[in-house]
């Protein structure tokens, strides 16, 4: 049975009799009569035997558990708030979670779903999986998953959502030969991605024991972003998924990721490094090291390539291997004409991936799926970059000409690029950040972004793979910043005041024109905006203030984009198609929503200045240019500025 109000204490239950418990949880707060939720947090997944060691399934619970608060989260450095950095928030918006830190506890989800589910539902099943790098975690405020399951219910396509907790920094990723032997050893096949295998064991929990939560196991979209994303990419291109996948669909929102994964020599160095900065010598050492001071270094430790966890014909790049030539397409408009490429080294003949379904899929939970080659939702944002003003800033003219080149190590393709970026040694001080910050932006997200998006649809025979971009202002900054599309999608951040459209706003937007979508057919439930005053009745601020040149976001423009974004996510969760899939799907700016021509796609990104600079760059120097320009210059560059 399934989310039962006990008389006496008013409680959601879950019987679950594989796991031979009842899990008790909550009635979420926005639950509502026509809408309730119900929660069951901190549920853990899998146990870890050591540090650096693979996780295992965890599936002994006590005849009673208690789902009624988060878990522990992994241990991380203490640093300004992600809501504060992303959002501008104010420390008095920001609930105050004091979520506990543990290095072998962490490994938990959380349960989000209609209070109606029975083990017979079987809604889709969405796994959200976070960024934030070394930092971040399943149970943070922003995503909580209560608001998107309630208008999951009022649009009619209900879902069961889980978040996951799982390793990161150093004690999700550390990689070495010294390592691999160690936990070789041990019995560990391959060594570092243990956040990956964490991720690896929720699906696999979930595919177990999700259906008394009203889950349908054979139905899984994950969905991610910054990090998260580029971590459902590394699943996507893994061993165990080209098996055994377990999930049916991917969903990857401004994804961080190395293009050119490292092997465990070049992880190894790095390492060695973080080592000697710890003054341990053996990997025993390392083990000793309280994960409180551990968690200070290794911030960009990310996957491997150890020869295990990336299936066979791996070659240790998300995109295809020569990445110097333009980038493949098979819409109109894109960079050029259709190309046919080797990808891994070799010619792929694939055979078409099943299409998107319209109907739920089956509940036999008899086989895995027959095909790895997911359906993938993908797109990015259209200010990424504002994460790194500040190293922008640092930049001097001169500085930032000659670190640029001596990445590219051409004259010849460093001048198109700096030509093309309008960045020169007499580039006036208050323009340089702005240049710089486009530059970051290409080289980190936005080319990248399409490459794998490209890559993934030759994989999938040119089917499989939808577009987005979402270029929708953030009321707080007035522009699409970095994770900018949490806010909308799960609508968990307080807002500023917002200004109500005026009549005249009004009637145009009833007329259609610029802010029409390509169709009508919209679901018009829509949950009423909570008061911008947090609950001790302090109304939010934010740290900026508006002026005259900021884009206005009012409650018309929020909520458009708002349904919009949740709508079709999930859409794709229910197995339909979200748009067509030779357009390209925009949010914003400025409330507008709805299917667009590739060709104003290349209008809202640097498409041509990407052929003419970065593709003859190739992936690894663009992504080495990328994170540099991140950096900042080195600090005995920075004293000329002062």
């Amino acid at each position: 049975m399934i989310a039962k109000l006990l008389d006496d204490v008013q409680e959601p239950v879950v019987l679950h009799e594989d796991l031979k418990t009842t899990f008790t949880g909550v009635v979420h707060p926005v639950s509502t009569p026509d809408a309730p939720v119900h929660q069951y947090l901190g549920i853990k997944y899998a146990s870890i035997p050591a540090r650096f060691r693979q996780s295992r399934l965890y599936t002994h619970y006590p005849p009673q558990t208690d789902c009624s608060h988060h878990g522990p989260i992994c241990p991380q450095p203490q640093y300004k708030s992600i809501e504060e950095e992303l959002f501008n928030l104010t420390e008095d918006c920001i609930p105050n979670q004091a979520l506990k830190q543990s290095e072998f506890d962490c490994l938990n989800l959380s349960i989000t779903c209609p209070a109606s589910a029975t083990p017979d539902s079987q809604f889709p099943v969405m796994l959200w999986i976070h960024g934030g790098g070394n930092r971040g975690s399943g149970a943070n405020w922003v995503c909580d998953a209560g608001p998107l399951v309630q208008k999951s219910i009022q649009c009619g396509k209900p879902v069961v959502i889980v978040s996951i907790n799982f390793r990161l920094g150093l004690l999700g990723f550390a990689a070495s030969p010294a390592l691999r032997e160690d936990n070789k050893a041990a019995g560990d096949e391959g060594v570092g991605n243990y956040g990956l295998w964490d991720q690896r064991r929720a699906m696999e929990w979930i595919y177990r024991f999700i259906q008394p939560f009203g889950g349908n196991p054979n139905n899984v979209t994950v969905f991610g972003e910054s990090t998260g994303a580029g971590d459902i990419l590394c699943h996507l291109h893994s061993a165990a998924n080209e098996v055994a996948p377990l999930f049916q669909r991917a969903i990857i929102q401004s994804a961080i990721v190395d293009m050119e994964v490292p092997n465990v020599h070049q992880a190894g160095w790095q390492l060695g490094k973080l080592m000697c900065a710890l003054r341990v010598q053996s990997i025993e050492e390392l083990r000793q090291v309280d994960a409180e001071r551990l968690v200070m270094f290794g911030s960009h430790a990310r996957a491997t390539d150890d020869g295990f966890f990336f299936r066979k014909s791996w070659t240790g790049s998300l995109v295809p291997v020569d990445d110097a030539a333009p980038s493949v397409h098979h819409s109109e408009g894109l960079l050029g004409d259709n190309l046919v490429v080797e990808l891994n080294g070799h010619s792929h003949h694939l055979k078409v991936p099943h299409t998107v379904r319209s109907k739920p899929r089956s509940r036999s939970r008899s086989r895995h799926p027959q095909s790895s080659h997911q359906p993938v939702l993908i797109g990015d944002c259209g200010a990424e970059s504002l994460l790194w003003s500040l190293p922008a800033s640092l930049w001097t003219s001169a500085g930032a000409v000659k670190r640029i080149r001596a990445i590219c190590q051409s004259l010849n393709k460093s001048n198109v690029l700096l030509r093309l970026y309008d960045i020169g040694v007499y580039t006036p001080a208050d323009e340089l950040p702005e240049r710089i910050l486009d530059l970051i932006n290409d080289a980190r997200f936005a080319w990248p972004t399409q490459k794998v998006a490209d890559s993934l649809r030759s994989e999938r025979g040119g089917h499989g793979v939808w577009r987005y971009v979402f270029d929708q202002e953030g009321p707080s900054r007035g522009v699409p910043h970095h994770a900018v599309d949490l806010m909308y999608l799960f609508d968990n951040v307080p807002l500023p005041a917002l200004p109500c459209a005026s009549a005249y706003d009004d009637e145009l937007r009833s007329d259609g024109g610029y802010y029409s979508d390509s169709d009508d057919e919209e679901c018009i439930a829509v949950r009423s905006r909570p008061s911008s005053e947090g609950e001790d009745g302090c109304a939010c601020t934010y740290e900026c203030d508006a002026d005259w040149a900021m884009p206005v976001v009012d409650d018309w423009t929020y909520s458009r984009v708002r349904n919009a974004i949740q709508e079709r996510w999930l859409a794709f969760a229910y197995g339909e198609a979200p748009w067509r899939e030779d357009r390209v799907f925009v949010f914003g700016p400025e409330g507008e929503t709805g299917e667009r021509s590739m060709s104003i796609f290349n209008a809202r990104r640097r498409t041509q200045v990407w052929k003419e600079a970065l593709e003859p760059l190739g992936v690894s120097v663009v992504q080495k240019l990328g994170v540099e320009l991140c950096n900042g210059p080195p600090a005995d560059g920075r004293s000329t500025m002062f």
